[in-house]
C-alpha cells in the first residue's frame, strides 16, 4: 500500500507529530511505502479561484508554481491519503486548509463548461487529530467537513483517530495512544 501522509502541525515536536510516530512506524512495518510532506516546512499559496486548473482534465495543472505538484505526484500514486493536524478553533491548521483548498479543485476536474473526472476518485482518506477538547466536541466540526469533502470528490472516508491533549501542564503521549496510533494503522491495513 502506498500512503500519502499531509502533515499540517507547525510544531515538530508537537502531539499530532508525536502521535504519528507509533502510527507511520506500524505503517512502515507492515511494508507500506510512505510519502510524508511537512506542510508547514513547504511553500504554499492559497488558491485564488482562477480555474486555470480546471483546463486540463489529465494534470493538476495550478496556476500557482509552488511545492503542492509534488503532493499531487504522491496522491496519484498513493491508494490512502492521510491528513494529520491538530484542531485550531474547530479546524485544521491554515497550511492543511491550503492544500485542501487547492487539492478539491485540481482534483476534481468538475467546476469548468465542460466538465471532466474526478482524479483521485476512489482513493482512500483518514485522519490523525490532535485536539483539547473532548474529540466529539472538538473534531466533530472538521471530521464533519472532511465526510463531505470526500462525498463530493468520491474518496472513500475510513475514519478519524482524535486524541485529546489535557494541557501544556499534561504529557500527551502514553502507552494507550500509542496503542491507539498502531491500531489505527493496522485497521487501514486491512481494509
Amino acid at each position: 500500500m502506498n500512503v500519502c501522509i499531509l502533515r499540517g502541525s507547525p510544531r515538530k515536536k508537537g502531539n499530532t507529530n508525536a502521535l504519528m510516530v507509533p502510527f507511520v512506524e506500524t505503517l512502515k512495518e507492515a511494508g507500506a511505502t510512505c510519502f510524508d510532506f511537512d506542510l508547514s516546512t513547504m511553500k504554499l499559496e492559497g488558491c485564488v479561484a482562477c480555474c486555470c486548473c480546471q483546463k486540463d482534465h489529465q494534470q493538476f495543472n495550478c496556476s500557482r508554481k509552488d511545492d503542492l505538484q509534488q503532493i499531487f505526484d504522491a496522491i496519484m500514486k498513493s491508494d490512502l491519503i492521510v491528513l494529520a493536524t491538530p484542531i485550531y478553533s474547530w479546524f485544521c491548521t491554515p497550511s492543511m486548509k491550503i492544500a485542501l483548498d487547492r487539492l478539491v479543485y485540481g482534483m476534481n476536474k468538475i467546476y469548468s463548461p465542460n466538465p471532466g473526472p474526478r482524479l483521485w476518485e476512489g482513493k482512500s482518506l483518514a485522519m490523525v487529530i490532535s485536539c483539547g477538547y473532548k474529540p466529539e466536541k472538538g473534531a466533530d466540526l472538521f471530521e464533519e467537513a472532511m465526510v463531505r469533502y470526500c462525498k463530493h470528490s468520491r474518496l472513500n472516508y475510513k475514519g478519524m483517530l482524535a486524541e485529546r491533549h489535557l494541557g501544556y501542564h499534561v504529557e500527551f503521549m502514553d502507552e494507550e495512544k500509542i496503542q491507539h496510533a498502531q491500531d489505527f494503522a493496522r485497521k487501514l491495513l486491512s481494509e
